[in-house]
């Protein structure tokens, strides 16, 4: 009997199992499909400005007090023009200054060859702007890179970024043009004080002079003689050292009144309130070196010295 159970057991299940009673239901959830492997991700495209440890020491060129000159200010014409860059390695040799209509561009001399456009704003907006809104260079009889760039102001902080040949990078400059560095003539007449405009008449007075420039170290003495003559102011210049044999404002070269104690020269003042560029050769050095300084005298200083 049990042979007879048991042999009917193993009957029904080799049924059971060659009908695929042992096979999942269809409702059964079924294996995880392996997930395809995941895409490579992309590598990011290279930096396209320069970063900060990218670049060279950065110069604070603009300064606060100055007020922006633009180009109602100035006569037409061309000008050699000075430019302050915040890095040594945006070195821009020459400048020339046009004033047209209303508007006023640079021809910017650069210093070599390493830079292929320029762009008057950020490095960011560079990077992002059209070709066809970057400046190209163009080069000069030297072969050395120059660029035309358009200048909203003088003694204003102007952005420029330059693209780098070697490193394929904008790298971000500010730019000072310097009024003081024009000619008397290029200005609208009225644009700054004169002693004609300030109505000094012929005599003797003193104006306070505030002098920049060098090393910070030189110094001259503050309130200075002033001289009117002619409607022309001249201003007895006594500096803190008796090293400097002449003084120079353009081509102009004026020798020292005294033979003897600190170097004092008298300098013509063709304008007040605003920075005149001077130039003053000193022998305190191995060889005698010209050093540039600026002397800005203040017209609401001046006092009678009579």
């Amino acid at each position: 009997m049990k042979k007879s159970l048991l042999l009917l057991f193993s009957l029904i299940l080799t049924v059971l199992l060659a009908a695929g009673c042992g096979a999942a239901p269809d409702d059964a959830p079924s294996e995880p499909e392996t997930p395809p492997p995941a895409a490579e991700p992309e590598a990011p495209d290279a930096p396209k400005v320069a970063s900060a440890d990218q670049m060279a020491p950065v110069e604070n060129v603009v300064d606060p007090d100055l007020v922006p000159v633009y180009a109602d200010a100035l006569q037409d014409g061309t000008y050699d023009v000075t430019v302050d860059s915040s890095s040594s390695m945006f070195n821009i040799t020459a400048c020339e200054l046009t004033v047209a209509g209303g508007k006023m561009t640079a021809v910017m001399h650069m210093g070599g060859t390493g830079y292929l456009y320029v762009f008057p704003g950020t490095g960011e907006e560079a990077a992002q702007a059209e070709e066809s809104a970057l400046i190209p260079y163009a080069q000069d009889k030297d072969g050395a890179h120059t660029f035309v760039f358009p200048v909203e102001a003088l003694d204003m902080g102007v952005d420029c970024a330059a693209y780098s040949k070697k490193k394929e990078l904008w790298y971000e400059r500010t730019l000072v043009f310097r009024a003081d560095s024009l000619p008397t003539e290029a200005f609208q007449e009225g644009s700054f004080a004169t002693a004609e405009s300030l109505g000094l008449a012929d005599g003797n007075y003193t104006a306070s002079v505030q002098l920049e420039g060098g090393s910070g170290k030189a110094k001259v003495d503050s309130p200075a003689a002033l001289r009117v003559e002619g409607g022309r102011a001249f201003a007895t210049i006594i500096w803190s050292s008796s090293n400097y044999d002449y003084m120079r404002i353009g081509e102009e070269k004026f020798l020292p009144l005294n033979a003897e104690g600190n170097s004092s020269f008298e300098i013509p003042v063709e304008y007040f309130d605003r920075r005149l560029v001077v130039y003053a050769d000193t022998t305190a050095m191995s060889t005698p070196h010209e050093i540039e300084y600026t002397l800005c005298f203040d017209s609401a200083s001046i006092e009678s010295a009579s």
